[in-house]
């Protein structure tokens, strides 16, 4: 859906997604997965206390395992035919492929030659998926009536609705499952990741953040989803990452429908239009001290995240919106705050704050180009880091 043209199939894949995958009766029935998965990650974190680590890779291992249950039911790992590492390395070369600045799409006719080489590792990398996606629509199919279900389920049985205004064939739906795989993975990454660059360059942040946990949720459980519309301030650190650091510099590709004007300038019919939010949240005219990171911005205005404030846009806006903003936002929120409930943050000997770089490495998501080396310690009871 991504990167298809708007039209039927578009509409019918936009509709699938907002009435059946992310309704929110749908994403409430997946919670105890996200919990099971969140807490394993806690209990890993806890193992590497006092050893210095990057966050990426267990970040990473986290947000695909919650993918995958709750996109396929299984984590794909350990007895699975697919190991989680596999899946892994697929995810991490669509991105890499995906964001890749291919000459042939800038010049047409040296697309036929494939002078980087793109077009072959993409068809390679096709296959690859197929053959994954392969094995998941079987043990789908062998199991359909499976008492918990999940998106592919979904998928599945709207494939069989014979008023669908275009027919669902396996192709669409290994398309859409690839979507929701590759969509929610790297987005919690990049921001987690992101969020803790930035907050261990301003310990008086972190500290400001622990006090408000400690107000609302207390020392003896874990931020639960429905703690965080309480937690004011770590919203404001999630939209203020968000703006400094999008997880996209570009938005996803729009492609005008027919001629038009916008602010002076023609753009004809056909014509790729891409939306820079990174300067957008940049830009001086909207934001005072732009490139600071200052979270208590968001505490003194009232500025949500659905695309309706044109200054701030870190999941697009209107039709084009990513479908799955509200699950993300619900995993980035509770990672961000249990990390920083479970755990004191700081950085290995030798390092300071001024030590943390915050270039970006670009592809199709942003991260860090030079992520920072973090030393954690428990700050709550011992019970609590057991993975139930």
């Amino acid at each position: 859906m991504t990167w298809a043209p708007y039209g039927p199939y578009w509409r019918q894949a936009r509709r699938i997604y907002l009435n059946e995958i992310f309704t929110p009766k749908r994403l409430d029935s997946f919670e105890y997965i996200r919990v099971e998965e969140r807490q394993t990650f806690i209990s890993q974190l806890n193992s590497l206390a006092g050893k210095p680590f990057f966050l990426k890779d267990h970040l990473s291992r986290f947000s695909l395992c919650s993918m995958t249950r709750m996109v396929l039911s299984n984590k794909y790992f350990g007895e699975s035919t697919v190991r989680v590492e596999d899946l892994q390395y697929l995810v991490d070369q669509w991105f890499l492929l995906n964001g890749a600045f291919n000459i042939g799409d800038w010049i047409p006719w040296l697309s036929l030659l494939d002078l980087q080489g793109y077009v072959k590792q993409m068809k390679a990398l096709k296959r690859s998926f197929d053959k994954f996606h392969n094995v998941v629509l079987d043990d789908h199919r062998a199991k359909k009536n499976a008492e918990k279900k999940d998106m592919v389920d979904v998928l599945l049985q709207m494939a069989q609705d014979p008023t669908l205004e275009v027919k669902l064939t396996d192709d669409c739906v290994k398309g859409l499952m690839q979507d929701l795989l590759t969509g929610g993975t790297d987005s919690l990454t990049a921001a987690v990741q992101w969020a803790f660059q930035e907050l261990l360059r301003q310990p008086r942040v972190i500290d400001k953040a622990i006090q408000e946990l400690d107000q609302v949720v207390g020392k003896e459980r874990w931020v639960e989803e429905r703690d965080c519309s309480q937690l004011l301030y770590i919203e404001a650190i999630i939209k203020e990452t968000l703006r400094l650091h999008p997880l996209g510099t570009m938005l996803a590709p729009h492609c005008a429908i027919e001629d038009c004007n916008v602010a002076g300038y023609d753009i004809e019919k056909g014509t790729t239009v891409l939306v820079n939010v990174w300067t957008i949240g940049r830009d001086p005219k909207y934001w005072d001290r732009a490139e600071e990171f200052l979270p208590e911005r968001f505490l003194e205005k009232d500025i949500d995240m659905d695309g309706h404030n044109f200054s701030f846009l870190p999941f697009g806006s209107g039709r084009r919106r990513c479908p799955g903003y509200s699950l993300g936002l619900k995993v980035i929120r509770a990672t961000l705050a249990n990390m920083l409930h479970g755990f004191i943050w700081k950085l290995p000997q030798g390092m300071n704050t001024e030590s943390i770089s915050v270039e970006e490495h670009y592809g199709l998501t942003t991260h860090p180009k030079f992520p920072a080396p973090v030393i954690l310690e428990p700050r709550l009871s011992s019970h609590l880091y057991s993975p139930k």
